[in-house]
């Protein structure tokens, strides 16, 4: 055997190896099942917290299993998986917010008349509105980073990997929500009042 000829033998060998590898690496049916029992509990809570609608959550969570099995693509691992999927889903997100620009969410009124009929605390409600404005003031890259770090306790380099970008950069986008949020929150008196 000529040098070329053992080359290729030895490289379609290697390619054979690997395709299994890969093959073994895709869902089989109740992989997916597993997958989706360990994930969409998490995955709606994200869902449902940045849409603010239970319903669109459930429709977007969908849609997001059906992106993700759709793409048939490998995963090095569960943790990778996941991230995939989280990716998708922050991307309909995205969509989802550029296609309903200028339509107004539940004014804040309402909203505290809503959780009023609801729970009937009126400070802890003052507190959860409080929360909604200063929430509502970052932008949706940083809302989103805050939930998915302090909600569902991702971890910095685990949002990078969603987001596509480096690990600093996401210590860097939560580090400013974190301080316009406490600016927000704190309570400061109103020109011309004094502190007690």
């Amino acid at each position: 055997m000529n040098g070329m000829s053992m080359t290729m033998l030895v490289r379609d060998a290697a390619a054979g190896e690997l395709a299994g590898e890969v093959e073994a690496m895709r869902l089989d049916e109740d992989a997916f099942r597993g997958f989706y029992d360990r994930t969409s509990r998490p995955l709606w809570a994200y869902l449902s917290r940045m849409t603010g609608d239970a319903h669109v959550a459930d429709d977007i969570l969908q849609e997001a299993y059906y992106r993700f099995c759709r793409a048939n693509a490998t995963h090095e691992s569960e943790e990778h998986r996941r991230h995939s999927l989280f990716h998708i889903a922050t991307n309909l997100l995205r969509d989802r917010a550029r296609r309903n620009r200028g339509i107004f969410h539940l004014p804040l009124a309402d909203l505290r008349e809503k959780l009023l009929s609801v729970s009937g605390s009126g400070e802890r409600i003052e507190k959860r509105m409080d929360l909604h404005r200063a929430l509502d003031t970052l932008d949706e890259r940083q809302r989103e980073m805050l939930w998915l770090a302090y909600a569902q306790g991702e971890s910095h380099a685990d949002i990078a990997k969603i987001y596509g970008i480096r690990e600093q950069s996401v210590r860097t986008i939560l580090l400013r929500a974190r301080r316009r949020m406490a600016k927000l929150l704190r309570k400061e008196p109103a020109t011309g009042e004094v502190s007690q």
